[in-house]
């Protein structure tokens, strides 16, 4: 395997592409006890229309994460109970746009990556467990129904966007999960679990080679086409709906109030584009910042405010959220703070300190072994490389962050959602 060293984190990368497509990273780490594994797909719940061949497929809305579901089926029993039995701690979930399978173990690390990649790779369903798993998976859906979290999100997404698949949840209705068969199953994983659209990432004491010969000789040799998904026409980029309320039990407003920040960029640009985002909104509405001691010291937010940066299926957005009585008002200094950066710029002394914060949060995420590989694979499916995100934060320019605020955080791309307690609801 060929290796990179990046002298600005101390990180050394181990990467090949095997003859079938797949790409392998294996970051070392001497000495340590803990091992991981993720093997993930580009492949999300928003992945529904896709073309393969020249030719244009539909699928039911929750089919990736039902298919995630049942990828620990095998002839042999539960890939889950095989992974725990031999010490390994295993997962898998999946997004709007990836989904993932991953193990953290200390001993048997090679015979638990055999377990994963064997299982992922070798589909087995029956329409018996199909119908089982319909009943399992619509009663999770029943009960997110019910989350206030939940619905405040999925209401201001559709407030954000007219059709595309981030208005929908990864894990579809109770009518879109009756239409999924063996055969719709089999079908996709055939075409997004090929290793061509996949990756793997490892990270731990581990030998790169020995890795490698693993993957090499337990996944499917041939190469495939790459499907390319169809999100629906582009957005405008205003928002769909300015508000949207409803009555739920909660005891105190919980609000959303999210932007449309465009479309998603590629590669290295994709990196910059994320991380002026964070930067920004932690200069505009952060705790160091300003507004956030003004709000808090009035009581219009707590210390649950939350800033939420996302980039998903070709969009970016982001959601601020927190509980508070007065949701309009928080929205209204939002904007209003926006439109004082926009002309004056932020602050140049919180500027500097809040990007060498932001490197230091880069180098600590290094101490994770499952962000390395979430980020990793995140980045390789946008075509950019994780590991240069310290080089390409040193890029960001103060005026990047006015830029960024200026054609943004602006009404006109604004929504906000409100969760009512159910006494006072105003109805809008």
């Amino acid at each position: 395997m060929k290796h990179k060293y990046y002298e600005s984190i101390g990180e050394k990368v181990y990467s090949e592409k095997l003859s079938n497509g797949l790409t392998v990273f294996v970051v070392p780490r001497p000495g340590f006890s803990n091992k991981y594994a993720f093997f993930a797909t580009n492949y999300g719940g928003a992945d529904r229309r896709f073309s393969l061949g020249g030719e244009w497929f539909d699928t039911p809305e929750g089919i990736a994460h039902f298919l995630e579901h049942k990828m620990f089926d095998t002839k042999n029993g539960n890939a889950l109970s095989m992974l725990s039995a031999n010490g390994a701690s295993p997962n898998a979930y999946t997004s709007t746009d990836m989904t993932a399978y991953h193990f953290e173990c200390i001993d048997n690390f090679y015979e638990n990556l055999k377990i994963l990649l064997s299982f992922v790779s070798v589909p087995y369903f029956t329409e018996e467990s199909v119908e089982k798993e319909q009943g399992i998976i619509g009663q999770e859906i029943r009960m997110t129904d019910d989350q206030p979290g939940y619905t405040g999100y999925f209401n201001l997404m559709k407030c954000l966007y007219a059709h595309h698949p981030l208005r929908d949840s990864v894990a579809g209705t109770v009518d879109s999960i009756a239409q999924i068969t063996a055969q719709t199953l089999y079908d996709c994983h055939k075409v997004f679990y090929a290793p061509s659209n996949m990756v793997l990432c490892v990270v731990g004491d581990v030998d790169p080679d020995m890795v490698m010969e693993i993957a090499v000789n337990t996944l499917p040799k041939e190469a495939a086409e790459i499907p390319k998904s169809d999100y629906g026409k582009e957005e405008a980029p205003a928002s769909v709906t300015k508000y949207k309320t409803v009555s739920m039990d909660v005891g105190t407003p919980l609000f959303m109030l999210g932007f449309k920040c465009g479309r998603s960029e590629k590669g290295s640009k994709y990196l910059k584009q994320s991380m002026t985002a964070a930067l920004a909104l932690g200069l505009l509405a952060g705790r160091s910042s300003s507004l956030y001691s003004r709000l808090y010291s009035e009581g219009l937010i707590t210390r649950g405010f939350g800033i939420d940066c996302e980039t998903a299926a070709g969009e970016s957005y982001c959601v601020f959220s927190d509980e508070c009585s007065s949701p309009e008002k928080v929205a209204s200094a939002i904007l209003e703070e926006a439109v004082k950066i926009a002309k004056n710029g932020p602050d140049k002394e919180l500027f500097e300190r809040r990007k060498k914060a932001f490197k230091g949060g880069i180098l600590r995420s290094l101490n994770s072994f499952e962000n390395i590989c979430a980020e990793i694979a995140s980045a390789y499916f946008s075509g950019a490389d994780a590991f240069l995100k310290s080089e390409i934060l040193d890029t960001i320019t103060i005026n990047d962050i006015t830029d960024f605020i200026k054609n943004n955080i602006v009404e006109e791309k604004s929504a906000l959602s409100v969760i009512m307690p159910i006494e006072q609801n105003i109805g809008v």
